[in-house]
């Protein structure tokens, strides 16, 4: 599937790719909605109808991603509620067998995440994946979200890669597309990044259900 002895970087992301999307989906869908009718004094379903269109406007901007600001927009301690159900934060499967082949062969590995750096710190506490790493890059750092143009170039600069020796796995489409006008030359969508939701179809994109399928020949 993937032609190892072309690749010197693994990228990944992380919410979605190397943790269940179940997580933030159940948060941002249902938890946060729930805490919002408590504090406004409105139904969850009322709930629900004001900030789905509120999310949705801001999805692929560095804010979407930006636990302050939703905290500032909401009145919320978004941080802390994320705390609050961490329990629900999970490693996808063979996430950890893949990171252990990588961290075994010469490749560096980064993870390249949009998550703001106090739910990064939840998760990493969580999961224990942060050893894996030679570096972590969230967006918040670079001033612009992965789906963004600018995003790619402030990387490359940071990081010092070659674009077509890298291996970029991430479950966002949009993000995927940026990485390709971009020039990272190898790209590979997560299909079931929710274990709670069916297989998506992707097209576009080589799409894997987990990470098995990348390690043959690694």
């Amino acid at each position: 599937m993937i032609d190892w002895n072309k690749i010197d970087t693994v990228m990944l992301d992380m919410d979605g790719t190397l943790l269940d999307l179940n997580f933030d989906n159940h948060f941002w869908k249902e938890f946060v909605p729930q805490k919002y009718a408590q504090q406004q004094g409105l139904s969850v379903a009322a709930a629900k109808q004001e900030l789905i269109p509120r999310f949705k406007s801001m999805e692929g901007q560095l804010e979407w991603y930006c636990l302050d600001y939703w905290s500032d927009a909401l009145q919320l301690d978004i941080a802390g509620l994320k705390a609050e159900i961490s329990g629900l934060i999970a490693v996808l499967p063979h996430v950890t067998e893949f990171l252990e082949k990588v961290r075994a062969s010469s490749k560096k590995l980064l993870l390249v995440t949009n998550a703001h750096r106090d739910g990064l710190d939840i998760k990493l506490a969580k999961t224990c994946l942060q050893p894996f790493f030679d570096g972590i890059i969230c967006s918040h750092d670079l001033g612009a979200a992965k789906e963004q143009p600018d995003f790619w170039p402030r990387l490359q600069q940071q990081q010092r890669f070659d674009k077509q020796a890298v291996l970029f796995v991430d479950d966002n489409l949009a993000v995927l597309a940026a990485a390709k006008q971009f020039g990272i030359g190898h790209l590979v969508a997560v299909a079931k990044p929710d274990t709670q939701q069916p297989r998506r179809e992707v097209s576009g994109f080589l799409a894997i259900d987990d990470f098995r399928e990348l390690m043959v020949g690694l």
